[in-house]
């Protein structure tokens, strides 16, 4: 399948003819609208010329309306209407990418820098293709996501003699929480897959990383990223823009999630399950957390569970989804929906006090739930790329998926544990404010600045002219 890039030649002009730098923010998927419209908002208001350009890969009505509730399709100058599995993708982006430069080139005196996002793939292959077209680098935001994971060992020793090594009889669930909070914790870039190759990769053609914590310039440094260039700044700590996003919703208007779900109005602590990982969808993990969430409602807990495209494939794969159906039609205390289509909805639900907890292996629920107080986070996942929001705010558990016997002894025992709520609920934000308008700030302060350089000019050797060069 090839690659259909459409380009917005009045909305491109627009931008490349207000001067000499333009930044072009790229999304992918249902993150990088509501994570990426902050920049966007940002450069509008301080006049920076800007334009979006789309891979398409979330471009349904569900998926894709982030790009409408965020306001960001009249920026969208290019569409480069990528679809496919991972290959498809990657080799469409390479292409797509080479022609859109192309495109630009007709501006020849126009800087022209792109601003990836995240963890998703096109952070990792949108950079490279940017590069190999036009030798330039590009800006990341929320640079530096490594995974990390606490001391299982020492949880194991916890549990005794004799325990079932391997099955999760072994891990006990206070044991875990204090493995997590007080600890040690060591690099595990295994997971999520492909996302700790997608951000990892980005890296490597990024000219300025944008870095949500310390950790994650400290993971940059660690891997040879210098923090600055001749006391030009490459790797600045400027928060998360999600928290951007929270607060542009927050005064969201029209109609509520309590007018789309009305049960959720009619019960209180609810646990919103999100799970959508690809090593969650391993059989033995999913059936362990499908067994777990099974075993919270028959044990009376208010249990929404959220299906997305991946999930849906999983539990018909599994045989589970119909079980699932019939849950739901048996038991008023288990809600069982699809993607919720806005973002505002989460933001509303999580913030209403009807929701106390989210079982999630989402990265970005993760950073959220740090700014939001109301719920708890659990995450189901072996390791995590926040672990800043575990052993820092320690607003966020793991929750490993090893059987459902443990997910739902885990995750009880947090919830019937006063102390370990309450400090799920209480810690510090992590990510900042204006987070958006921060980076707009920093890439307009550096508008003349070179987006790509050669050993000899990092080194100090200027006299030599670097020119360009057309390889075979």
């Amino acid at each position: 399948m090839d690659a259909d890039p459409t380009i917005y030649d009045d909305r491109l002009a627009a931008e490349m003819d207000r001067g000499e730098f333009v930044l072009a923010v790229v999304t992918a998927t249902k993150p990088d609208f509501y994570k990426q419209a902050p920049v966007v908002a940002a450069a509008r208001e301080r006049g920076l010329p800007c334009f979006v350009v789309h891979t398409g890969q979330h471009y349904d009505d569900l998926l894709g309306h982030g790009l409408e509730e965020y306001d960001l399709e009249p920026a969208i100058a290019a569409d480069l209407g990528i679809r496919g599995d991972l290959t498809e993708k990657t080799a469409q982006t390479m292409l797509a990418v080479r022609q859109f430069a192309e495109r630009l080139a007709e501006w020849p005196d126009t800087t022209v820098l792109p601003l990836v996002h995240g963890d998703t793939h096109a952070a990792a292959v949108f950079p490279q293709a940017w590069l190999f077209a036009t030798n330039q680098g590009v800006a990341h935001n929320e640079a530096g996501l490594r995974g990390m994971a606490p001391d299982y060992d020492a949880v194991r020793g916890a549990a005794g003699a004799g325990s079932d090594t391997g099955s999760g009889a072994d891990l006990d669930p206070a044991a875990l929480v204090d493995a997590q909070w007080d600890g040690e914790w060591s690099v595990d870039r295994t997971e999520p897959f492909p996302e700790q190759y997608d951000t990892f990769v980005g890296s490597a053609a990024a000219r300025y990383q944008f870095a949500p914590v310390e950790l994650n310039r400290e993971h940059l440094e660690s891997e040879g990223y210098p923090r600055e260039v001749d006391g030009d700044e490459r790797i600045p700590v400027v928060g998360n823009s999600v928290v951007d996003a929270i607060e542009m919703k927050a005064d969201h208007e029209g109609e509520s999630v309590f007018d789309v779900y009305p049960v959720l109005a009619e019960r209180d602590d609810w646990i919103r399950v999100d799970i959508h990982r690809r090593a969650n969808l391993l059989p033995g993990r999913f059936r362990a957390l499908v067994e777990g969430v099974v075993a919270l409602v028959e044990d009376g807990y208010n249990v929404n569970f959220v299906e997305l495209n991946a999930t849906r494939h999983a539990l018909e794969r599994h045989g589970d989804r119909e079980r699932l159906r019939r849950l739901a039609d048996e038991r008023e205390n288990f809600l069982f929906t699809g993607l919720w289509k806005k973002h505002a909805h989460v933001y509303e639900f999580l913030r209403s006090g009807q929701c106390l907890a989210e079982l999630t292996d989402s990265g970005s629920m993760q950073e959220e739930l740090n700014h939001i107080d109301e719920a708890c986070c659990l995450t189901a996942r072996f390791n995590t790329d926040r672990p800043e929001t575990v052993f820092d705010a320690e607003t966020n558990l793991l929750v490993p998926p090893v059987s459902g016997e443990f997910v739902h002894e885990m995750v009880t025992h947090v919830l019937e544990t006063p102390a370990v709520r309450e400090r799920l609920q209480s810690g510090p934000d992590l990510y900042g404010e204006n987070v958006g308008e921060r980076i707009v700030d920093f890439l307009a302060e550096r508008r003349d600045a070179d987006v790509f350089e050669w050993s000899h000019e990092r080194q100090g050797f200027d006299g030599l002219d670097a020119g360009s060069v057309d390889y075979l």
